[in-house]
């Protein structure tokens, strides 16, 4: 058997690993600091949690995991219905739990189960993988990191500022230039409501999401095919195309939607948002109204985000919006909340492409001891154990062998430092240490061994 791996998932180096690292501690760092606790759920949920969240797209996208044991065996009672089966009444049948899509319904489920031992308003961070069956392709995969913030329990739009800001200190700190770009559901169910398509609003929507991948007349298109006639098109067109400032397509919008009061509630919203944000201010981040932002998710009912970095063409590396009914889903109603997400995965490509991750994240000051035998590498083993509690990460080279082998295995595995701890150097309590990178080469007191480290 050649070794392989499933289509969308990836191996990751112990370089790629520190990289990451860097990003994630970024964003806990910053989470904390904006008042959000970690918060873990498993892996995997009932299907029935997560089942019709997401749209009837988003649905067909969930890995389901097939019951254990003998799956097979309530088909076997239902043999004299074969005729009549297809996926959507097979698989309760044999799957009742599958791998989770996104970190909010979780979350969700989470409130709901516990919201009696809650404060709220409450909220939460999480960085955990999650799982997709999409088509594989640059900057999507089907396991990749979700790192999301959220608060349920409360309706101001200050926590709507709070999020935009939490955007720009994160990708201030990672010296990534974005876009925050920003909508609202309701303007969404007005533009709707004036092209007079209620009734298709999810289709609209979901159409509306792709313009940025396959343009507005493919936009067009679909939208046709799903049955919205002609008229309703040459009222949405002029609204998509609108252009200008932020406050400049609020006008329009005003003027536009003047008798359609749901659009007037979504242009106030922004506009509050909006206007605070700019009073604050942003420390490098962009702003932007993005009228065909819609966010494809179907639980979004007021402010939408999505992310882009200014310098790469990578799609969204971050997302998220408003949701007042998603934990009513589970029983528990009058729960309104908000949430971002960062896309870890297209962060580090991003990253990576730009060239942005310091030096200090690919590895700690590492330092190997070269070994000159057994009695020798005893005395360097208990050298090695103090240098650890300083915090330096330290190895001794398994083998005596020889010193180019050893210096080789140095170079390839990144270490900073190589350290000769022979007989001679045991003997007169030092060491000789060599910065390989620099190539600079000193013999130290073996008690001024801190002091050099920490230079």
């Amino acid at each position: 058997m050649t070794p392989s791996i499933a289509k969308g998932t990836r191996d990751f180096s112990s370089e790629e690993i520190y990289k990451r690292r860097h990003i994630i501690s970024v964003l806990q760092s910053n989470f904390e600091k904006f008042g959000f606790n970690p918060l873990e759920t498993p892996s995997f949920e009932k299907l029935q949690t997560l089942t019709g969240k997401y749209g009837e797209e988003g649905d067909r996208l969930i890995f389901k995991i097939l019951n254990s044991g003998d799956f097979l065996e309530n088909v076997k009672e239902k043999d004299s219905e074969v005729s009549t089966w297809n996926s959507k009444n097979i698989i309760p049948l044999i799957s009742e739990k599958a791998l989770r899509y996104d970190l909010t319904v979780p979350f969700a489920r989470y409130v709901a189960m516990n919201h009696g031992k809650l404060t709220f308003p409450f909220k939460r961070y999480q960085i955990q993988p999650v799982w997709r069956a999409d088509r594989p392709q640059k900057g999507r995969f089907r396991e990749f990191f979700q790192c999301d913030a959220d608060v349920v329990g409360s309706e101001s739009l200050w926590y709507e500022v709070n999020f935009i800001l939490l955007y720009d200190s994160v990708f201030t700190e990672l010296q990534l230039p974005v876009e925050i770009h920003l909508n609202n559901r309701k303007l969404l169910a007005a533009i709707a409501e004036y092209a007079e398509i209620e009734d298709q609003l999810i289709e609209f929507t979901v159409a509306l999401d792709k313009l940025d991948k396959i343009g507005l007349d493919k936009i067009l298109e679909e939208m046709v095919s799903k049955g919205i006639s002609q008229k309703s098109l040459d009222r949405l067109v002029p609204i998509i195309n609108l252009s200008g400032s932020f406050e400049e397509k609020l006008i329009q919008l005003k003027e536009i939607f003047q008798d359609v009061e749901i659009g007037l509630e979504g242009i106030k919203e922004l506009e509050f948002i909006y206007n605070s944000t700019m009073q604050i201010g942003l420390q490098t981040a962009d702003l932007q109204f993005n009228l065909t932002l819609a966010r494809g998710l179907d639980y979004y009912t007021g402010t939408i985000y999505e992310i882009k970095s200014k310098n790469v063409a990578m799609g969204s590396i971050g997302g998220g919006g408003r949701y007042d009914n998603l934990t009513e889903i589970f029983g528990v109603k009058n729960m309104s909340g908000v949430g971002i997400s960062f896309g870890l995965d297209r962060i580090y490509l991003v990253m990576e492409e730009l060239n942005l991750f310091p030096k200090s994240t690919q590895k700690n000051k590492q330092i190997l001891f070269f070994n000159f035998g057994d009695r020798e590498s005893i005395h360097a083993l208990m050298l090695i154990q103090k240098i650890r509690l300083m915090g330096f990460a330290c190895d001794l080279y398994p083998e005596k062998t020889k010193l180019q082998k050893q210096f080789s295995f140095a170079e390839k595995n990144n270490f900073e430092y190589v350290v000769f701890y022979g007989e001679e150097e045991i003997k007169n309590q030092t060491i000789t240490i060599k910065n390989i990178i620099i190539g600079k080469q000193e013999t130290i007191a073996t008690d001024q061994l801190s002091d050099y480290l920490n230079d």
